[in-house]
């Protein structure tokens, strides 16, 4: 399998250096799983300064309702429920929230740490899944007094997931940079998989010809997606109580 590089400032623009890239150097392979075939590459996205402007891009599926949703699964486990409910087998952050004070502790006790690690893949239930945790880790270091994150991800979904993957786990990383005291350092995210499904070819495609058009392919978050995400709180939380009660 093809392996690949991209770096870049800003999250949208490293993003875009990767879509670009599975576009023009993915190999198309069969996925058995899916019953259906993807075009596939093992790529590594660097962000330098992942909380710089802009931070939206528009190559993703949704909007600032969706966006803002995932965020609080991610960091607030506003879905976790569904697990207790037993609808599904595991959150991401029903995985992890439990190694979040690890992580702290273990980075304000030694900040050139290189355990502070969060596990997300849980052999015992994913050996045996037809849908098994695609995030796999973790891993935060505390570098030139900032807080840097590495992410590995066995599969992700190019054109659907990984731009919210990323946004959410940068703000994952932002909160736990808040409570060391510390700055955000880089972003790296790490997927052996990266690839698009058959059925989204189109959608890459269209990605693509805007990126590379220069067409205007960015928002800042903090004029106007910041406010419009705050304005989506309200919607969620009905959503989500509605949701507990079935």
């Amino acid at each position: 399998m093809k392996e690949i590089l991209v770096k870049a400032q800003t999250l949208p623009e490293a993003y875009h250096k990767a879509l670009v890239s599975l576009q023009k150097e993915g190999e198309v392979s069969d996925c058995a799983d899916w019953n259906t075939t993807q075009k596939e590459l093992s790529m590594t996205i660097f962000v330098e300064k992942p909380l710089s402007e802009p931070r939206i891009s528009k190559c993703f599926i949704g909007g600032p309702e969706e966006l803002e949703q995932y965020r609080q699964e991610m960091l607030d486990g506003i879905l976790d429920f569904e697990v207790e409910k037993g609808n599904w087998v595991y959150t991401y952050h029903q995985r992890y929230e439990k190694q979040i004070p690890f992580v702290i502790d273990d980075l304000k006790r030694n900040p050139s740490s290189r355990r502070a690690v969060m596990l997300v893949r849980d052999n015992s239930v994913d050996m045996g899944s037809d849908d098994p945790s695609c995030l796999q880790h973790i891993q935060y270091f505390v570098r030139n007094g900032k807080l840097d994150c590495d992410i590995l991800f066995r599969s992700n979904d190019a054109c659907k997931a990984t731009f919210m993957n990323a946004f959410a786990l940068i703000c994952l990383q932002e909160r736990i940079a808040k409570e060391l005291g510390i700055e955000v350092g880089t972003y790296t995210h790490r997927a052996n998989s990266f690839h698009c499904y058959e059925k989204d070819f189109g959608l890459l495609e269209g990605y693509c010809k805007r990126i590379e058009a220069e067409d205007e392919v960015t928002y800042d978050y903090k004029d106007g997606w910041d406010e419009m995400m705050e304005a989506a709180k309200p919607d969620i939380a009905k959503r989500v109580e509605e949701l507990k009660n079935r």
